[in-house]
């Protein structure tokens, strides 16, 4: 077999590792917040550590790659993606896990950098719309599969065993790509822009902290405030620090390429929008419907098979139909989709979410592969790994701003209508300890703050603030998607695809096995 073969199979079992990780923690959210006793803010962090991880390392790590080898970094991030993953499967605290999760955030970072320059530095032509074609169906099987094994996994065994699934599948990549892939970095890699990591690191942190800490809180807080301003101060430091610098490990240059921007509009939606709104249906589906882990991850397939069908057709499509024409459109699918799951109330039940879960299902899997070849399609070869670690960024800032966001929204709406709901009833002196008790995700048990006689009337109050505050997430994600879709359409051009003029010339390879 040629090498560029297992070189896609190398980075595919890496990908479908890492997205199978996150659909599969997503599912068991609830069940490691009522095992490890964590709060709502705890249960965002479980989240956000890892893509804030992912988002901080992943501009550098495309850096280093171009200097020191793509498959060297790529099986750096291997090993510290598994050991992170054992961690989390022996986790004894809620800080232990977030601490845990960053570990693999770390690791997924450099993965998430390398990869897709793996296979633009491998494959050429027709092959290249085959491999990212099979990394795109790859994809969709990833995120098919992990609703339903998280919900094997976590009622059947544990919720450690979502994290330690990856400590096989991880050596397994390990071997593949030890002794299968080539080595190949870039002829003129760029030098470490420590200022610029430094500032990304501390400025996204920042911001994530702030919006968590407003959700706790309120956005009156000194805390959240301070650290939001912080954060804001400290990313505008972030982009003047790029222009200035030599080799910065963000070209701002890049921005005056309309498709570039289109792309990273893009990804910035398809991760703030549905992947972001994940964490929030599933809670609405296990702590308010009452389901189990497994029957959410069996309802979640809806969504997922519908993105798997659709990954499938465009990776095929993508050879010769423009990206616009499939980013564009999926994103619109994505904004109709979460739209059409608004409007829910105390008396929805599940089947209520099956239209929008089948439509914007369908557009999350038009736009996956061909962002993937977008993302590097319009730079060349030595820039690959930059490229892509850009896009990735994108995607990764996109869910984690979105996650906290959400949640400080979700947070004071569900306080402001519960507080409302039971204030002329026999429950407003128990108003905060219910509060308390639907942080910690008894939802649907209410806690044990009331008597026996109140829980039906605390139960519907509960469930009609939740829905309501759902369906305020639903919209906002939806004009997002709708946003970024019209964005990517409007700026994507074909001309700008290096791609399709003739083929430049490659990155120098390293045939040694170090």
């Amino acid at each position: 077999m040629a090498t560029k073969w297992w070189t896609l199979i190398a980075v595919c079992v890496g990908t479908f590792m890492l997205l199978l990780d996150v659909t599969i923690v997503v599912v068991a959210l609830p069940d490691i917040q009522r095992s490890l006793h964590a709060s709502f803010s705890d249960v965002q962090w479980v989240v956000d550590a890892y893509a804030l991880a992912l988002a901080s390392f992943l501009l550098t790590s495309g850096v280093l790659a171009d200097r020191y080898g793509r498959r060297r970094l790529f099986l750096i991030g291997l090993a510290v993606f598994t050991a992170g993953s054992l961690l989390c499967g022996l986790a004894q605290s809620p800080m232990m896990l977030i601490l845990s999760r960053a570990g693999q955030g770390v690791g997924g970072a450099i993965m998430f950098a390398t990869s897709l320059a793996l296979l633009g530095n491998s494959f050429r032509g027709r092959d290249r719309g085959v491999a990212f074609g099979v990394w795109g169906a790859i994809t969709g099987v990833a995120v098919s599969l992990g609703p339903i094994l998280g919900g094997l996994i976590t009622t059947g065994i544990s919720w450690r065993g979502i994290f330690l699934v990856n400590v096989p599948v991880g050596i397994a990549a390990v071997v593949v790509t030890r002794w299968r892939v080539e080595e190949s970095r870039a002829q003129h890699p760029g030098r470490l822009d420590l200022a610029g990591f430094v500032l990304l690191t501390l400025g996204l942190v920042g911001l994530i902290y702030g919006l968590i800490r407003a959700g706790e809180s309120g956005w009156g807080d000194a805390g959240a405030i301070t650290a939001l301003v912080a954060g804001g101060v400290l990313l505008v430091g972030f982009l003047v620090t790029e222009s200035l610098v030599a080799d910065p490990m963000f070209d701002l240059r890049l921005f005056r390429k309309p498709t570039f921007v289109g792309g990273l509009c893009a990804a910035f939606a398809m991760n703030g929008s549905l992947f972001a709104m994940l964490l929030y249906l599933v809670l609405y589906l296990q702590d308010v419907l009452g389901y189990s882990a497994l029957a959410t991850g069996t309802r979640l397939l809806v969504s997922s098979g519908s993105m798997l069908v659709a990954a499938t057709l465009a990776g095929r499509l993508s050879e010769r139909v423009s990206a616009r024409w499939l980013i564009g459109p999926g994103l619109l699918g994505v904004g109709v989709g979460l739209l059409m799951m608004a409007g829910l109330n105390k008396d929805s039940s599940w089947t209520a979410l099956i239209p929008g879960f089948i439509v914007s299902g369908v557009g999350a899997g038009f736009v996956n592969p061909p962002l993937a070849s977008t993302a590097i399609g319009v730079v060349e070869p030595e820039r690959a790994g930059m490229a892509s670690g850009i896009n990735s960024t994108f995607r990764q800032i996109g869910l984690a701003t979105s996650i906290a966001a959400l949640g400080s929204i979700f947070a004071n709406s569900l306080h402001d209508r519960l507080t409302q709901s039971l204030a002329t009833t026999p429950l407003a002196p128990h108003t905060a300890q219910i509060l308390a008790a639907v942080r910690q995700g008894q939802v649907g048990a209410g806690g044990n703050a009331v008597p026996p006689s109140l829980r039906p009337v605390l139960q519907t109050a509960i469930r009609s603030g939740f829905t309501g505050a759902l369906d305020e997430l639903l919209v906002i994600t939806g004009i997002l998607a709708l946003v970024g879709g019209v964005l990517s359409a409007v700026l994507i051009r074909d001309k700008d695809f290096i791609a399709r003029q003739p083929a430049p010339q490659q990155d120098q390879p390293v045939t040694s096995g170090g």
